[in-house]
């Protein structure tokens, strides 16, 4: 099991996009632009998200999009779901027929419980990472990067 770009996408974009939250609608080609994920496919994700009322988009100039709701109400499985993302290890998406319809037994496999617990620790924590937090975060990096490149340039102006 792995998640595919569609979530790593819609994460990403949903960060982006509530980073900037407060300073008027964000637009997709900005999105696109700032993360490098194709404009088309940036539209298709935020049609569903839209639909899951977790954005809400803004029509005619300077329109774009923005949180349908505050960040430290959306957490990262709201994305995943909401872009059709499959959360499931099992090989069966949770049916209990593992080992296929046209298997003699179509009984589940002996691993089937681990794959289902695993589903359940996944979205448990996925549930329990807000949008906010991811936010902090990226945040918190930037401040870090920023007080780096301080001090290269500190210590470059000294070198002189």
């Amino acid at each position: 099991m792995r998640l595919t770009t569609k979530g790593r996408f819609a994460v990403t974009a949903m960060i982006d996009l509530a980073m900037r939250q407060g300073k008027g609608p964000v637009t997709l080609s900005g999105i696109s632009q700032r993360q490098a994920i194709s404009l088309s496919y940036l539209e298709q994700l935020f049609g569903k998200l839209r639909r899951h009322e977790i954005v809400e988009s803004i029509r005619g100039p300077g329109g774009g999009y923005s949180l349908a709701r505050r960040a430290d109400k959306v957490t990262v499985a709201d994305i995943i779901i909401a872009v059709d993302e499959p959360l499931d290890a099992t090989q069966c998406g949770g049916k209990e027929n593992c080992h296929g319809a046209d298997h003699a037994s179509g009984a589940r496999c002996m691993t089937h419980e681990l794959w289902t617990t695993l589903n359940e620790k996944m979205v448990d924590y996925l549930d329990s990472v807000s949008l906010q937090d991811l936010v902090d975060q990226q945040k918190q990096k930037n401040a870090e990067q920023n007080v780096v490149v301080m001090h290269r340039n500190e210590h470059a102006a000294l070198a002189k």
